[in-house]
């Protein structure tokens, strides 16, 4: 296909079909013509994306086609079905698709901060390589229960929810470049593992248990489902597959990362209000603990279920409504 011949034939439609999409008015004749150019250049854009998808002509055409087909249907308005349907299926779909991905990563970096732990339990000198003994001190005997109580806890919760939710998020952007969201993990993991075995070397393991597992277990799982996503992004442009280029592959999947990163704004919600309110609660470590695992697992329970039915239905993560590719007409 000739796009300078092609484009040439065809931009006074384009230019035409933009003008009516941008009136808001139209009489009769109007809304027939453009009814007419959006047809045309629906079926122009399913043609340059099969025969010669130049990136820049299909951003364009698809720019110019969604926004006639606003002028046309009206642009959506926000409600709560569609809300409940994101958190019902789309989210949940788009988590379970990822899996592997985030459950590779959980595995490898829960293992390493495991064995980091291990290592400075059995040599807690190691640990004056990082901090002095002043500095070692004040962590356990001070730092570390208090940094959960020296903030009012709704000021707490907006300061753990918008930390986690930019690492978080960070995690998933750099995915694709697959190098920064590893270090990202690692130095996170190694913060973790050294942390935690100087508080068992020293005698306080039951303080570091009792106030990581109640908010951690669901904070480190969103993280890794951010970072296994990005990942998945990255790997989309690495192996699109026999029948994607690597252009579609790598915006069909960052499009599922960004669903994915809305709803994780909520999971990092709920670990944010059992930091701030659950984890410096005046219980037993046992019972907060306790309370962090069943929301932990009820997370999981949410993501199999939901995600796995919407999976064997056929759902999918477009918004309704949506022009996909394969929905334009092809001739």
């Amino acid at each position: 296909m000739d796009l300078d011949a092609y484009v040439a034939e065809h931009g006074g439609e384009w230019r035409r079909l933009e003008q009516l999409s941008r009136r808001r008015r139209l009489n009769a004749a109007e809304a027939d013509e453009l009814v007419a150019l959006y047809q045309r250049a629906a079926t122009h854009l399913s043609l340059i994306r099969s025969r010669s998808p130049d990136p820049i002509l299909v951003a364009r055409l698809s720019r110019l086609v969604l926004a006639a087909r606003n002028a046309l249907t009206g642009s959506p308005s926000f409600s709560m079905a569609g809300v409940g349907r994101f958190f019902a299926r789309t989210f949940p779909l788009t988590v379970y698709r990822a899996w592997p991905w985030w459950c590779g990563v959980a595995t490898v970096f829960t293992m390493l901060s495991l064995a980091v732990m291990l290592y400075i339990v059995n040599n807690p000198e190691v640990a004056g390589y990082f901090a002095t003994d002043e500095q070692i001190n004040q962590l356990v005997n001070q730092d570390f229960a208090g940094y959960y109580s020296q903030y009012m806890p709704q000021n707490q919760f907006l300061r753990v929810w918008t930390h986690n939710a930019l690492l978080t998020g960070m995690c998933l952007a750099s995915g694709v470049a697959f190098i920064p969201v590893i270090y990202l993990l690692f130095a996170n993991a190694f913060d973790v593992g050294l942390i935690g075995g100087v508080m068992i070397a020293y005698g306080h393991g039951d303080v570091f248990w009792g106030l990581i597992l109640p908010h951690g277990l669901l904070e480190l799982t969103a993280v890794y489902i951010g970072a296994g996503v990005g990942l998945r992004i990255g790997w989309a442009w690495v192996a699109p597959g026999p029948f994607r280029t690597r252009g579609r592959a790598l915006a069909e999947t960052a499009s599922e990362g960004i669903l994915v990163a809305l709803g994780l704004i909520a999971v990092l919600l709920v670990s944010g209000l059992l930091e701030a309110f659950v984890t410096p609660a005046p219980v037993p470590y046992v019972v907060k603990d306790l309370a962090g695992f069943l929301v932990w697992i009820g997370f999981f329970v949410y993501v199999f279920m939901l995600g796995r039915k919407a999976h064997v239905e056929g759902a999918t993560t477009e918004a309704e409504g949506e022009i996909v590719q394969a929905a334009l007409p092809a001739t």
